[in-house]
């Protein structure tokens, strides 16, 4: 049986390119020379901006034994242009993960996220995780109500979302402000890195505020999952009795 989140056949990954490519995650190549019309699946990846790996045929046969040089990753929906994402008759909640590549994670903070009403998720190209089955089934349904977007550049992204008037709020361990001393009323993103190094430095720099969650306790730091919850639920406290604890 063929497994369903993937494609290894030339021309129904040339179709889904075609029709569908909103909804492939990445696609590995065969490094040695394979069959002649993988230069046709090149050319409609870098033309729909979908990730491509080079990989040696051992690792192609492990994703799907029977593939013709190349691999497709397809993702449970179809992702939405970043665009989209901003909701005009109300203050912007976006989330941004920053290299976040486990599965588990993904889906607890989209489920968590959906739950805290948030309009949308914005997913790096590269080096994170797609919206792969275990990221569907770890989200319990959420997946189907919240609208998620993917950036090749999320440094570019950022700005683009500051100058339609959304302030961005990095999650950091070093942050001296506590993650409730922020006005969460305003339009805001969240961004989140990984447990291991958290936003990359890049990206802290482009933030407008760092703010961190006290750890009072023996270990240094919650599991990002954890984090986003704590995050999306002082957004949440705010927006339902209009009230910002925030110093002076």
């Amino acid at each position: 049986m063929e497994p369903k989140d993937r494609l290894g056949r030339i021309n129904p990954i040339i179709e889904f390119l075609k029709s569908s490519p909103d909804r492939i995650n990445k696609i590995f190549i065969q490094k040695e020379r394979g069959h002649f019309r993988i230069a046709e699946i090149i050319r409609l990846a870098k033309v729909n901006h979908i990730p491509l790996v080079f990989a040696p045929e051992e690792k192609l046969r492990k994703l799907y034994p029977h593939h013709q040089g190349a691999v497709a990753l397809v993702a449970e929906r179809g992702y939405v242009r970043v665009e989209d994402l901003l909701v005009r008759d109300k203050p912007a909640f976006l989330v941004i993960l920053d290299e976040v590549v486990d599965p588990q994670n993904v889906g607890a903070i989209i489920r968590t996220a959906e739950g805290a009403g948030a309009d949308g998720l914005i997913l790096q190209e590269r080096h994170s995780v797609g919206l792969t089955s275990t990221v569907a089934t770890v989200a319990a349904g959420a997946l189907s109500h919240l609208k998620v977007a993917r950036a090749t550049n999320l440094a570019r992204v950022i700005e683009w979302l500051q100058e339609q008037g959304v302030l961005v709020v990095g999650a950091s361990g070093e942050a001296k402000t506590p993650w409730y001393n922020f006005d969460y009323t305003r339009p805001v993103v969240l961004v989140l890195g990984s447990e291991g190094s958290g936003v990359r430095p890049n990206i802290k720099k482009k933030c407008d505020a760092l703010l961190s969650i006290p750890m009072l306790g023996k270990i240094s730091s919650l599991n990002v999952s954890a984090a986003a919850a704590v995050f999306f639920y002082e957004v949440v406290r705010q927006r339902l009795t209009g009230c910002a604890k925030v110093a002076t």
